[in-house]
């Protein structure tokens, strides 16, 4: 089982791995083509549709959807299962129709709300209103791109689901470079390319859905049983996902409040973060979830934990080298990925801060990504709600605390200060893991198998070696400014090749063998 999993987690890996690359490619033209000032307002505007997304389509749909489909593919037919997803597609998709519509006429009032320290009838409050009315639309696109991707992903095909990412990032890609030069507004094409995308990511979905005789004519059905299943375990799940994304959303509005460019260095080290947590932890906590809740629907409890088990020790032996590597070499992989055009040197420096801050969430993130299917898999979705409200209480708490400090000592406009809520989100991703680990076993659903403190120690050793190489030869940051883009992605190259290979010839002389990675 194992093997076959590894299979689909290196497919979607793969897809994925291309996604960032061009994501990063597309962060790079954004930093470099815009001011701050747009890049804030830019991305305040997409981030709200995109929290939506994240809450509808990538979090609570999906975590609902998945499960219920999974166990309509193993227990009933294929005509039961299309009617399925034609109920759940006209439903969901009328739904988030109005919501968009909504949404893109309410725009003034969103911006308002979500980034009150952008003046009203300031030219950043403008521009980010009217992105936003091109931008919201995306939400009703990429929701109907997640059902698509979960129907295929529980019957074994991971590529296109991965891959679609890509059309996004390469349209916008286009839209910086090619078409703004010729709008009167220029920022205006990333908000239309958005909507592009949106639409460019559902249409390669439908062949493979059509092929496979899944999909035939969405409608409205509200009284379908299994929409109403996953009604019910989407409202919990909408708790639960929100209370991450509040949390993020919560800090980007204070960002607004902070010195001009906060939003931005938030944003870029924040995705500097998401390529090891994409490209391997949402990969493997993709493949996974199909396969654990087809494990629960057969009443297969062994193969269930051996699972959870096996991608555990897969998750800390990459993610804790990759955290380590990220806090290491912050400031050289910023300086390789934006240091020109229009991001400064001090630019450089403020995403540099928030990257290292954000590399202690790293591995809290990705674990939660693997413990939550756990629960989700076995159609529980409260428990995980009662967990992400105490990471939420805990990050707001600490966010709160910060900025009363700030303004109480006149440092709220100070560059720098947005690290504060770069902690304060790390220290709620830390809290999260740990709680849905320890009902995991409270429930006895997960059993640990025998070995794991040798094994971590095994990964401690090896990464505190790989952390020694990278410091020495990483050199001052001062040295990656003053060369070329060429000598940098060299050097980078150089440093990730020879930290991974000690890594792992680390491992390798502490004694631990592939085998040690089966079940």
């Amino acid at each position: 089982m194992s093997r076959r999993i590894f299979r689909s987690m290196s497919v979607f890996g793969m897809m994925t791995l291309l996604s960032r690359i061009t994501g990063l490619w597309r962060d790079v033209v954004y930093a470099s083509a815009f001011s701050v000032l747009v890049t804030d307002a830019w991305l305040t505007a997409y981030q709200i549709p995109n929290f939506l997304r994240r809450l509808f389509a990538e979090g609570a749909f999906s975590q609902a959807f998945v499960p219920v489909v999974s166990e309509y593919r193993t227990r009933n037919t294929t005509d039961q299962t299309r009617d399925l997803v034609d109920s759940v597609a006209g439903t969901l998709g009328g739904f988030l129709l109005v919501v968009s519509l909504i949404g893109s006429l309410a725009s003034p009032l969103l911006i308002w709300f979500m980034a009150r320290g952008f003046p009203v009838g300031s030219e950043k409050f403008t521009i980010a209103v009217e992105m936003l009315r091109w931008t919201f639309p995306y939400l009703f696109f990429v929701s109907m791109t997640a059902l698509a991707g979960g129907v295929l992903n529980s019957y074994g095909n991971f590529a296109i689901p991965a891959f679609s990412s890509v059309l996004l990032n390469v349209v916008m890609i286009i839209a910086a470079l090619w078409v703004s030069p010729h709008l009167d507004k220029p920022y205006m094409a990333l908000a239309m390319g958005v909507f592009i995308a949106g639409m460019a990511q559902v249409l390669i979905h439908l062949p493979v859905l059509l092929k496979l005789k899944l999909l035939s004519r969405p409608r409205w059905n509200l009284s379908h049983e299994g929409v109403q299943r996953i009604g019910k375990l989407m409202i919990p799940a909408i708790v639960g996902s929100s209370m991450g994304q509040i949390s993020v959303m919560i800090s980007a509005a204070i960002a607004t409040g902070l010195a001009e460019g906060s939003v931005t260095w938030l944003y870029l080290a924040d995705r500097l973060v998401e390529f090891p947590l994409g490209i391997f932890s949402i990969g493997l906590a993709t493949v996974i979830l199909p396969n654990l809740s087809a494990h629960h629907a057969s009443a297969s409890p062994e193969k269930f934990t051996a699972t959870l088990d096996w991608s555990l020790r897969l998750i800390f032996i990459i993610v804790v080298p990759a955290a380590v590597a990220l806090f290491v070499l912050a400031g050289p992989m910023t300086a390789l990925m934006f240091y020109r055009g229009h991001f400064t040197l001090a630019s450089v420096d403020m995403t540099t801060q928030a990257t290292m801050a954000y590399a202690f969430a790293l591995v809290g993130w990705s674990l939660v990504k693997v413990l939550s299917p756990g629960y989700f898999a076995r159609q529980d979705t409260k428990t995980p709600v009662r967990t992400a409200m105490w990471s939420f209480g805990l990050t707001m708490a600490l966010n709160v605390s910060a900025i009363g400090i700030l303004i109480m000592t006149g440092q709220r406009l100070v560059p720098g200060m947005h690290i504060l809520l770069a902690l304060a989100t790390a220290a709620g991703a830390s809290l999260n893991p740990w709680l849905l680990y320890r009902g995991l076993r409270q429930q006895g659903v997960y059993r640990p198998a025998p070995g794991w403190v040798l094994f971590m120690i095994r990964i401690l050793l090896a990464s505190v070696v790989m952390a020694l190489f990278l410091n020495y030869c990483a050199a001052d940051l001062q040295q990656w400014l003053q060369v070329g883009t060429g000598k940098r992605i060299l050097w980078m190259a150089e440093l990730i090749v020879g930290g991974g290979a000690l890594y792992f010839a680390t491992l390798w002389f502490s004694g631990l063998r592939p085998e040690h990675l089966k079940h």
